[in-house]
């Protein structure tokens, strides 16, 4: 994790950009670890959260996914923390920003989807991804999606796993704005301080709280279900195949 304070903004950077940024049990504990220090911080106002090398994020590490099934494990405590951390982030008293490029793929949809606004660099993809190597969602796409994008676009991006342009997305309103390259990182920093800079701190977290109460029963009730069909999918058919044979279909020229 690489943290930067820009002014009031503090930068959030998830480093393992190797991995594509892959999510990791220490990555997400650093994650939580960096946004509560930035929430307890009187001097930032908002929050960036981005990711190194040429993509945001690619979702759960796989590798991670596979070692736990050949130990004889199963994933659902880690998934239980990549849902609390990313609930915590939604329920954030300060905006958090997110800074999408390259692939936003799957649990890195999942991070996106609980942030305020999503700044994205012109020809990015954005997709859940999961069914795509046999997978449900477990940190939040079947709950948040639908009401991000709207309920034919959402069933269309999990039922298919295709990852669409960022463009197509900014009509829904979930891509705040579509920066070039250029001006990727500028576009990002005042988007974060506008939302940094609205109002008083206690007014921008009341605010955040009223738009979060009209969806918080169901939004418990559908991340405690996701993860409940989750662990029925994961026990019922072979995961450690169909991720061995996506490693194989990655690792082919």
């Amino acid at each position: 994790m690489l943290i930067e304070q820009r002014g009031s903004v503090r930068w959030l950077r998830l480093n393992r950009p190797r991995r594509l940024n892959a999510l990791t049990p220490s990555l997400v504990e650093r994650l939580d670890r960096a946004v509560g220090d930035a929430m307890s911080d009187p001097d930032t106002a908002a929050v960036v959260i981005a990711g190194e090398g040429k993509a945001f994020c690619a979702g759960a590490d796989l590798a991670h996914l596979l070692e736990v099934v050949r130990d004889g494990g199963e994933p659902f405590g880690f998934l239980r923390d990549v849902s609390t951390c990313f609930t915590r982030i939604e329920h954030a008293p300060k905006p958090v920003v997110a800074a999408v490029h390259g692939h936003v793929v799957g649990g890195g949809l999942e991070l996106a989807l609980v942030c305020d606004l999503v700044v994205a660099r012109a020809g990015t993809l954005v997709g859940d991804g999961h069914i795509r190597n046999g997978l449900l969602p477990a940190a939040g796409s079947s709950v948040r999606l639908p009401r991000k994008v709207g309920e034919p676009l959402a069933r269309r991006m999990m039922l298919t796993g295709e990852l669409l342009p960022a463009e197509d997305l900014v009509a829904s309103g979930f891509v705040y704005e579509l920066a070039p390259e250029n001006d990727f990182e500028g576009a990002v920093t005042r988007a974060a301080e506008k939302a940094g800079s609205a109002g008083s701190p206690e007014a921008r977290a009341a605010m955040k709280r009223l738009l979060l109460d009209r969806h918080e029963l169901t939004t418990e009730d559908g991340l405690a279900r996701e993860l409940e069909v989750f662990a029925t999918h994961w026990r019922r058919v072979d995961i450690a195949g169909s991720l061995a044979r996506f490693s194989v279909r990655k690792a082919a020229p």
